[in-house]
């Protein structure tokens, strides 16, 4: 006989109720007593999430800020409105209908302790409050119930918190073990304990009460990573409108560059991709995009060979429609032999009065490197071979018309081009002079007279000039000149000409002339130039954390304080821009692979939040005439929704907002998802909040199995998978003893 076993489970920082959901699903079975999970309710400050929350889990949440007022003014930058009062640990059961759970689930805001919040902005009083709100949340929550405590608190985070957090994180810690919990820190990837088609890994602190519960609690077990595919393809191909699927599975409206942009990044890629496209004059040089409409599958038109052809006419030909195939079968036969090229060792078709390489096989694979000697172009003849019959057309480039001359090395030829030094005698005077004949010299007069000197010589400004000749220029001899006088003023000018004189610094006395070269008229002004009158704030830069200036009709920086140091995100303010290079913006997932985490922020221009969808896409383009047909590309900037065949024979496009949350595992594909309003970037940032619900209902089975071994009177119990405390095990058995 089963006996039925309740668990109840609590929720701080609820969100949508992704792991309330999820907990909900947990199976736990210890002997004959079986876990039944009940979930009591859930805290959060989103109204929105909490409507969801009631929504999916099917129990109500509570609105709830757990801001202290200090906090509340550091993140928010004001004081509080009217009515509002600052929580105490009572208004968490009160919360919760008053009812105890066995298992607490905290999911914290995470944003302060996330990798795409640069260093210096999470540092900030704003963020820092945020970062406060967990310490203040885990420290309402075991005061609430300090007279009759806990079970389990789960806490979950980004692992980035153990790092950039671990000064909040030891605090935290330190308090579960001033209420007497056992605490163990892990990291896990969601995606492996709820078998989910994305990689996920957050951070996880385990905490048990040790006088309720002396058993270890056990790692859920891993599944492998699902590709995005075998989850998307249970769902519909996302339309322009709601439809299959509803309002959250439509494709959005991007620019036609966008989608070119997308149909270029290759699978498994992100923008990186298109720094390979040859772009000329702003055309691709290489490819070209057509419509995908029957008139276009016309003329010479080729249909693939596992495909059906289309209607039969009596004007069949190559030019008038779709009336070739791709016909993927060996060429055999006598009447395959167009354009063919015959082996060397095997005999050749019969000569036909057609004798082009075209009509029939007459073209042979030649292993012989040379050829024929009259085709060889730049040929060289060896030296010892006669050369061919000399014609009036005799160029290196039209035949065998060099010779390989092997006359180079040689006792007659050892004195070419020799250089005799100076101080050495010369070798015989012989006919053929010159420096062909080793009759040059090594002259170290290198500057007594203009004897010797040629071009590019500079002639010093006290030495007669060479001869002048026609080609009297720089290159052609001595035709340049050492002018010492620099820049051309008399012996006596003043020595201040041309002074700057400094800012701190006196003036000379002043003269009547007024010209810059004529001294020190000039000064190193530190003033901006703007005269006295013009406004402070001009091209002031506001920072992040200030509030702007008034706002007025002007548009330009220089009208007012219209700038703002931003700091998001981090790869702007990077001069290598290696986060922007690395962000993976434009990517596009393959349809086997399993995507990233699904952030709240994903875009396709800020991730690799696209997919290469191998399926047969809706037939959606742009502009038409009324025939139905395209007569003309969009423009760069035209908004539409259309579907590009990539160049590996899928449609790149954005993930639907639906397939996120498929991804995510809040919904079967085969079910409707419904959240409140009707914002895809409000539905995104909180389906990418929330904790994926098949990862939490392994959670929940492996923290089921703890609680019943424990209720049974079991102390110690074997499990087939790691022990969460396992680093901590000798230090909880002698708290256990104390």
């Amino acid at each position: 006989m089963i006996i039925e076993q309740v668990i109840k489970h609590g929720h701080l920082f609820c969100g949508i109720g992704g792991g309330a959901k999820g907990f909900n699903k947990g199976i736990a079975k210890v002997g004959n007593v079986q876990a039944k999970f009940v979930c009591i309710g859930g805290i959060d400050v989103d109204a929105a999430a909490c409507r969801d929350f009631t929504s999916q889990v099917g129990v109500p949440a509570t609105c709830m800020d757990l801001f202290t007022r200090e906090q509340y003014r550091d993140f928010h930058g004001k004081e509080p409105p009217a009515g509002w009062t600052e929580r105490m640990p009572a208004d968490i059961p009160r919360a919760l209908n008053n009812e105890r759970p066995n298992i607490f689930f905290l999911s914290a805001p995470c944003k302060g302790f996330s990798g795409l919040l640069s260093e210096t902005m999470s540092a900030t009083r704003k963020y820092q409050a945020l970062n406060g709100l967990t310490l203040h949340g885990v420290w309402m929550a075991l005061e609430a119930y300090k007279d009759d405590p806990v079970e389990l608190y789960v806490f979950e985070n980004v692992p980035r918190i153990a790092t950039r957090g671990r000064y909040l994180l030891d605090q935290i810690i330190a308090l579960f073990r001033a209420y007497g919990y056992a605490v163990a820190e892990t990291t896990h990837d969601c995606g492996e304990l709820g078998n989910l088609g994305q990689s996920r890994k957050r951070f996880l602190l385990v905490a048990r009460y040790i006088a309720k519960v002396p058993c270890f609690l056990y790692e859920p077990v891993k599944h492998p990573l699902r590709g995005v595919g075998e989850i998307l393809d249970r769902l519909p191909i996302p339309g322009i409108v709601a439809g299959l699927g509803g309002p959250m599975h439509r494709m959005p409206a991007l620019q036609w560059k966008t989608w070119v942009r997308l149909a270029f990044v290759r699978a498994g890629a992100d923008w990186r991709s298109l720094n390979d496209l040859h772009v000329e004059n702003g055309t691709l040089r290489d490819f070209g995009i057509v419509p995908d409409r029957e008139w276009h599958r016309t003329v010479l038109g080729v249909n693939r060979w596992d495909e059906p052809a289309g209607v039969i006419t009596g004007n069949a030909r190559a030019v008038t429609g779709a009336f070739n195939v791709a016909d993927p079968r060996e060429i055999h036969g006598h009447d395959f032999h167009g354009l063919r090229v015959n082996d060397w060792e095997q005999t050749a078709s019969a000569i036909t009065t057609q004798r082009s390489p075209g009509s029939s096989a007459q073209s042979v694979a030649d292993p012989r490197v040379d050829g024929h000697h009259k085709s060889v172009q730049l040929g060289v003849r060896p030296w010892d071979q006669p050369a061919g019959v000399v014609t009036g057309k005799m160029f290196v480039g039209g035949g065998p018309n060099s010779v390989a001359d092997p006359r180079i090395e040689g006792k007659r030829f050892n004195s070419t081009f020799r250089i005799v030094t100076w101080g050495n005698p010369s070798p015989a005077i012989a006919g053929p002079g010159g420096p062909g004949g080793g009759l040059a010299v090594a002259d170290p007069r290198s500057t007594t007279d203009y004897a010797g000197k040629g071009k590019y010589r500079v002639t010093g400004y006290d030495e007669p000039a060479g001869t002048v000749i026609g080609a009297s220029t720089t290159g052609q001899g001595a035709f340049a000149l050492a002018d010492p006088r620099y820049p051309n003023w008399h012996p006596g000018a003043s020595s201040s000409k041309l002074r700057v004189t400094e800012w701190e610094g006196p003036a000379r006395s002043i003269t009547g002339s007024q010209q810059v070269a004529s001294g020190a008229g000039a000064v190193a002004d530190p003033r901006t130039g703007f005269g006295p009158h013009t406004h402070h704030h001009v091209l002031k830069v506001t920072p992040w954390e200030k509030p702007g200036g008034t706002v007025t009709a002007s548009h330009h920086p220089a009208g007012g304080a219209l700038s703002v140091a931003d700091p998001r995100p981090e790869f702007l303010r990077n001069g290598d821009r290696e986060h922007y290079q690395t962000a993976g913006n434009y990517g596009v997932v393959p349809w086997e692979v399993p995507t990233g985490a699904i952030a709240a922020h994903g875009g396709y221009d800020n991730g690799r939040w696209s997919v290469a969808d191998p399926r047969e896409p809706v037939s959606i383009f742009g502009p038409s005439n009324e025939a139905g047909k395209m007569d003309m590309l969009p423009a760069a900037a035209d908004k539409l929704v259309c579907t590009i065949r990539a160049l590996d024979g899928t449609w790149h496009r954005p993930f639907t907002t639906l397939e996120l949350a498929a991804l995510q595992g809040l919904v079967d594909p085969e079910e409707e998802l419904i959240l409140d309003g009707m914002s895809d970037s409000a539905w995104r940032e909180r389906i990418g909040n929330m904790v994926p619900p098949p990862a939490a209902t392994a959670v929940a089975g492996v923290c089921g199995i703890t609680l019943l071994s424990a209720w049974s009177g079991q102390t110690f119990m074997m499990g087939s998978t790691p022990i969460w405390v396992r680093n901590v095990a000798v230090a909880l058995m002698a708290a256990q003893g104390e």
